[in-house]
């Protein structure tokens, strides 16, 4: 979660959604993410909603304590489920509960657990719902991740980063390396999933400490990983040591060549991408929530500075844990803006979004304008040939239309292809910014 929340609308103080949020809901899978701020120390390249004990204040303050947040949280799942009924959605199940952070195995097992019998409670659990947390390594325990399994967890995302100390270090991660396999082989134990995610770009970070992090993470044969490209963002510790010239800003080349390293070493370990930053070993251990993202389904976010979306409206919760506890405490909904995306916002994001899939993007959805570009960017080896040929607008449902999908150059570019597509080459509109916000 951004520290910048976007420009909206002021949202409702009863939260309640324009009608026109239920229209075709029952086509679209409910999701829920569920936000934990809280972290043991701030690492100086994140920008996420996240808070140290010592950056939160007096721990009595609403919100600012560990020990009383799961009640908070149970709070606006229960409100979630009184806001969607009133607004007209049909009762639907969720199928994927996402807990992100923050470090949310910083909460004891049994918080985590009373948050997801909120959601079972209120809302509905779908059998065979997807549940996951993310975790450090060092953050977890053999009993704890026994103990989430048994509250009907059914995947943990651990943060590695590296295997590499020296890039830790310039992470500022705190964990040792040696401590993955052994959280991994905790979580096989329990009867959990594993999710690696791993970071590249970092400065100092050389092709062969990147080699070394993607055997290393391999070596514990993880179900799905995500590698994503160091980001510098303005305001973050990192970014003043940039600025300061203590560290090279990363290296857009250097950062292609470790991508395509990534794609080749796990392609030949038996991964496949689905996602541009995502490998699953089967199209069953891809991660469910995420791609409802990128779909465009709907999920209620949970949580100080969470971003929710339910057809076509997107909402924010107040940033800090206190003043979003504090609504909640006073019975209002703690969305502090929202934005109801017309139907021209609503089909770039499908092409924003669906163009990052390995699935493709159906023709249909793109501009007449975007689809006399598909033979320059498939000449220039960006997409793959449409398996029926250049594409063409018609009526057939999407799975009778050719699809555009990436190539593994169209991968690394895939700004350039978004752009191409809905005909906004030469503009300065920031496609990664919207890309980025709308999967929040």
């Amino acid at each position: 979660m951004s520290p910048a929340l976007p420009d909206g609308d002021p949202a409702p103080a009863d939260g309640l959604l324009p009608p026109t949020a239920a229209t075709g809901a029952g086509a679209r899978d409910l999701g829920v993410y569920l936000h934990v701020p809280f972290c043991r120390v701030r690492c100086g390249y994140c920008d996420f909603n996240t808070y140290t004990a010592a950056e939160l204040g007096p721990p009595e303050l609403p919100g600012a304590s560990q020990a009383g947040y799961a009640g908070a949280l149970v709070e606006e799942v229960a409100l979630a489920a009184r806001v969607l009924r009133a607004s007209g959605l049909p009762d639907r199940e969720v199928s994927t509960v996402f807990v992100g952070g923050g470090t949310p195995t910083l909460l004891p097992a049994a918080d985590l657990a009373r948050a997801l019998d909120a959601v079972r409670e209120h809302l509905g659990l779908a059998a065979g719902a997807e549940v996951t947390t993310e975790a450090n390594p060092d953050s977890v325990t053999p009993a704890s991740l026994a103990q989430l399994a048994e509250a009907g967890y059914t995947r943990v995302s651990f943060g590695m980063q590296s295997a590499v100390p020296h890039v830790l270090a310039v992470l500022e991660r705190t964990h040792d390396p040696a401590r993955v396999p052994q959280a991994v082989r905790w979580a096989r134990e329990a009867g959990l999933a594993v999710s690696l995610d791993l970071i590249y770009g970092a400065p100092g970070e050389s092709l062969a400490d990147w080699r070394t992090s993607l055997d290393a993470a391999l070596a514990c044969e993880p179900d799905h990983l995500s590698a994503y490209a160091l980001v510098v963002e303005e305001g973050t510790a990192m970014a003043a040591r940039v600025r300061r010239g203590e560290l090279p800003a990363p290296d857009p080349d250097d950062e292609a060549a470790q991508y395509e390293l990534a794609d080749a070493v796990l392609r030949d370990a038996g991964y496949s991408w689905y996602e541009v930053s995502n490998w699953a070993r089967t199209p069953a251990d891809a991660c469910r929530h995420n791609v409802a993202y990128w779909r465009g389904h709907d999920w209620w976010g949970a949580g100080p500075g969470a971003h929710s979306h339910v057809g076509g409206v997107r909402w924010w919760n107040a940033k800090h844990p206190a003043a979003w506890a504090r609504r909640l405490a006073a019975g209002t909904s703690p969305a502090v803006g929202r934005e109801v995306l017309d139907d021209d916002a609503r089909a770039v994001e499908a092409v924003l979004l669906g163009v990052r899939l390995a699935e493709g993007l159906p023709a249909s959805l793109v501009p007449a304008a975007g689809l006399a570009q598909v033979p320059r960017l498939v000449a220039d080896g960006l997409l793959e040939p449409p398996a029926a040929g250049v594409p063409g607008r018609s009526d057939a449902p999407d799975g009778d239309q050719p699809r555009l999908r990436l190539t593994l150059r169209g991968r690394l570019l895939a700004d350039a292809v978004v752009r191409a597509l809905l005909g906004w080459e030469g503009q300065d509109d920031d496609v990664t910014g919207v890309t980025s916000r709308a999967a929040s």
